[in-house]
């Protein structure tokens, strides 16, 4: 059985545009760590519910961040932020244990490589190939905050 049918089967929305802060929340902890990601992740908030949702995920997009480009080995990133698309805020990424759950995931660190957003560390686990689903934590308390990185296949 796929996670996708494992997820549907336990009654959680695999369409994460649509659903719900604490589906989100199940799915991210149903889903594999995945491969480290490697290019252009296109970003979208996951902000709220409903029509606030996708109107924070607009405003995000056009107005500060567009998403994530990965090194070719994986093991590292830049956020591209602003509307001309700055590729700034490095993070060190590798496959760690989740602060949520123990499980395993792949960690974006801010910590060693980021003035700006070093208390910042964000978690992600595949939702599909080439889509992941992430979670972030600041000083390593949970904020409502989730996001997601498609990359082209």
């Amino acid at each position: 059985m796929t996670v996708t049918q494992r997820l549907t089967d336990a009654g959680i929305d695999v369409d994460p545009r649509r659903a719900n802060g604490g589906e989100l929340d199940r799915c991210f902890a149903e889903l594999p760590a995945g491969p480290l990601p490697v290019g252009f992740g296109s970003g979208t908030a996951l902000i709220g519910s409903g029509v606030l949702r996708r109107l924070i995920a607009v405003v995000a997009r056009i107005g500060f961040w567009r998403g994530k480009v990965f090194s070719a080995d994986g093991t590292s990133l830049r956020n591209v932020i602003t509307p001309v698309g700055l590729r700034a805020i490095e993070a060190a990424v590798r496959h760690d244990v989740s602060i949520a759950d123990g499980r395993p995931c792949v960690v974006l660190d801010y910590a060693q490589t980021s003035r700006v957003a070093r208390w910042i560390r964000d978690e992600i686990r595949e939702l599909s190939p080439g889509r992941y689903l992430g979670i972030v934590f600041v000083r390593g308390h949970r904020l409502p905050v989730r996001f997601l990185l498609d990359f082209d296949a």
